[in-house]
């Protein structure tokens, strides 16, 4: 059910109280910040509707509210104030990225976002499936060749092979010519078993040359996939109310620690903007208490990659995606298509959880 515009307004005094305070949110302080022209009674059977359908919630009877996942929600996809970077915001970050090696950047980045937010930062490098570029067949003598497979990203993987029969260089030749015509472009799944056996026939292939080559680049492109990640700031959860019991605060720093679990819980980087995931919308157990706030960059060359921040969900939604958004938006121009970012960027634009994505 729709809610009316005085109920907005009285979950959004709360939630913004909340995130300030950490403190249960009552009737007189809604007055206050809302700025409402009704009595504190009505503001009261407000809170209660708000509670009944479930965008509040009562921690202790006679305390005040706080926020639910849904009132976070709704908040985030429909209530939350636009926030902009000041000009000694966005000058600090464009500092701080002025260039230097994929991995430096990151890893700037990635502090960055724990000083600007002071939350944990993940750092996400995610590749779209990479594929071969161009092949190069190297022959030494009649027993021995060189792969060499230049990759998007133009990474190169090579390997030497010895083989315990005899083969000519015109061969060699032939099977270049046929892997740079049928099997660049090509993700690992894409390359079939009658891919392979009809660039056998191509060549007149009968001692297995094109399966060696076509299984160690069946073996390049499936170990060459997955994302890189890394995580900083862990120990600024302890700083954080939400986190005073050290068993939950070890727990979620253990998993944090895991690569494959930041892998796992970033998903694909293909969502747009900004992706938000709060409480219960994380399928990780540990992260059921926290959200999940993450901003997507075009890496170059079909490569994305992902920055965000884990944190309470007592959030400050609006700034920390702000911050996150124009991290994003200046690794695009180092590393992406190299333009810079658009008039107005850093407004915020929300993808939601798992529906959206």
């Amino acid at each position: 059910m729709e809610l009316t515009e005085r109920k907005k307004k009285i979950l959004r005094a709360v939630v913004e109280e909340y995130i300030n305070t950490a403190e249960p949110v009552g009737s007189k302080t809604v007055q206050q910040r809302a700025a409402l022209d009704c009595s504190p009674a009505t503001i009261r059977n407000e809170l209660v509707a708000l509670d009944k359908e479930g965008y509040l919630e009562q921690p202790h009877t006679s305390a005040g509210r706080v926020p639910t996942a849904k009132g976070y929600r709704l908040y985030v996809n429909e209530l939350m104030r636009e926030r902009r970077l000041s000009a000694d915001e966005t000058e600090a970050i464009n500092e701080k990225l002025r260039g230097g090696s994929h991995e430096k950047l990151m890893a700037d980045a990635g502090r960055m976002a724990t000083e600007l937010t002071s939350y944990p930062a993940l750092t996400v490098s995610a590749a779209a499936s990479p594929t071969v570029k161009r092949f190069d067949l190297i022959y030494l003598d009649p027993n021995s060749f060189i792969i060499v497979l230049l990759l998007t990203g133009d990474t190169v993987k090579n390997k030497l092979v010895h083989l315990p029969f005899s083969f000519t260089e015109n061969t060699l030749k032939r099977l270049s010519a046929v892997f740079n015509a049928s099997f660049t472009g090509l993700t690992e799944n894409k390359i079939t078993s009658d891919m392979i056996n009809s660039a056998e026939r191509a060549v007149g292939d009968t001692m297995g040359l094109t399966s060696v080559i076509a299984g160690f680049v069946i073996e390049t492109l499936t170990s060459s996939g997955g994302a890189g990640a890394s995580v900083s700031g862990e120990a600024n959860l302890l700083k954080l109310p939400e986190f005073q019991d050290p068993d939950k605060a070890h727990r979620l720093i253990n998993y944090l620690s895991d690569p494959h679990n930041l892998s796992a819980l970033t998903g694909s980087p293909d969502f747009g903007d900004v992706k938000v995931l709060i409480g219960p919308e994380n399928a990780a157990l540990e992260l059921r208490d926290s959200s999940v706030v993450l901003a997507s960059y075009d890496a170059g060359d079909g490569m994305r990659g992902l920055i965000g921040v884990v944190g309470p969900t007592r959030m400050d939604y609006s700034a920390v995606a702000a911050k996150l958004s124009y991290i994003a938006g200046g690794l695009s121009r180092l590393l992406g298509a190299g333009s810079a970012p658009p008039a107005g960027f850093g407004k915020l634009m929300i993808k939601g959880g798992h529906d959206d994505v």
